[in-house]
């Protein structure tokens, strides 16, 4: 399955903060939408960076609560690792295994099209997974 069909599922929502915004503000909308990571805008539409809860996390451990209300720009992750519409959830699954992110924002040139998460992918390949074993189970039977 392709990236591109992966958002045409899960829809193409982009949540995002600006990097001026406090992780307070940011937390407050990972929670609201129940996603893991949020994209960080650099006010044209393009991507200046990632922040996720292990960044949040990772933060207030160091700083305790005043972490809260530092800029979201402080804790982001600004070299971004992205995926191509076109490329396949195989190679997704693989680039995020290999780089360590759980999240990929989808680029189409300049312009970003969707996030697609780990559990998006590994959802995907069960759900092809399942639909290969239930296409087995009909051609056995109807050998049989």
């Amino acid at each position: 399955m392709h990236v591109s069909a992966l958002l045409k599922r899960k829809g193409s929502e982009i949540v995002s903060v600006r990097s001026d915004d406090t992780v307070a503000a940011a937390a407050a909308l990972l929670t609201k939408h129940r996603i893991g990571a949020v994209l960080v805008s650099d006010g044209d539409g393009r991507p200046a960076g990632i922040l996720s809860e292990r960044d949040i996390v990772r933060r207030l451990a160091a700083d305790g609560a005043q972490a809260l209300g530092r800029p979201v720009s402080e804790l982001m992750t600004r070299d971004l690792v992205t995926v191509g519409p076109e490329q396949s959830d195989a190679e997704a699954l693989a680039l995020m295994s290999e780089r360590r992110v759980r999240h990929l924002p989808v680029m189409d040139g300049e312009r970003l099209l969707g996030v697609i998460s780990i559990g998006d992918v590994v959802k995907a390949r069960l759900d092809g997974a399942e639909l290969e074993v239930e296409s087995l189970r009909g051609y056995v039977a109807g050998i049989g």
